[in-house]
Order: structure tokens, then sequence, then C-alpha cells
């Protein structure tokens, strides 16, 4: 918690029903690259409200059934799986208010296509406003 205390962080979050803090800390990014964060909607909050230029993507399984398919086909137990789904149906609502842009990962090659021109799009948007008089 000090860390947390001193600004060391970019966002950090305490995932409920384990106790332990999940963060991301403070960094410099060098020119002309972006930094991606995959984070919780509580972090993203965060991120928002330290860097309000920031591009929210809010990425979503494309049902809950998969969503819990994909939790249990990584070895989540049965009781972990049900938190996770009662935390994500929160985090939705909240996340689709708060993104810039929100990813069905139904595909992974086309959520990446996706993800991928959403960047490219906020890039060339920057360099725009650079080149403004």
């Amino acid at each position: 918690m000090a860390r947390v205390a001193a600004g060391g962080f970019i966002e950090w979050t305490e995932f409920p029903g384990n106790g332990q803090l999940y963060g991301t800390p403070t960094l410099d990014a060098p020119a002309g690259y972006d930094i991606i964060l995959e984070i919780e909607v509580d972090g993203a909050s965060q991120v928002r409200a330290r860097y309000p230029t920031a591009v929210l993507v809010l990425v979503v399984a494309p049902s809950t059934e998969a969503q819990a398919q994909r939790l249990r086909a990584r070895g989540d137990d049965e009781a972990n799986v049900q938190r996770r789904l009662a935390v994500a149906t929160q985090e939705l609502e909240r996340g689709r208010e708060m993104a810039d842009h929100i990813v069905v990962n139904d595909d992974v090659g086309r959520a990446t296509e996706e993800l991928a021109g959403i960047i490219d799009q906020h890039r060339v948007a920057c360099l725009d406003k650079r080149r403004e008089p």
C-alpha cells in the first residue's frame, strides 16, 4: 500500500473475493509508442481520471455463456467462475458508459484487427492535431 500511496501505480484495484491487489506501475513510454493496458473497469476509471485523453476500449465476450466456458477452460473452479461472472455483470454497464470503443471478442483474429484499427485511427487523429497551426 505504500507504493499506492506514493503514486507508484497508474491504476490499481483489489479483486473482490481474494484480497490481492493488482495494478500497473507508473511508466514513461518512449516517444512514438503506445501503451496498452489490460485492466478492469475500476482501473480504467483511474486511468481516465489521470489521463483524460486516454482511449478506452472495452473488450467483451460474445455472451455470458462464452465467458463462463472460457473461465472453466482455463481451470477456474465453479465458485470463482460464478464470482467472476457476477463482477462482469456489474462492470459491463459501467464499462460501456466509459468506453470510447467496444470490441466483441468472438474471434481472436477479427477482434485483434478491430483493435489495431482503433489504435491506427487514434494515431492518425493525434498526428493531425499536431499538424494544425
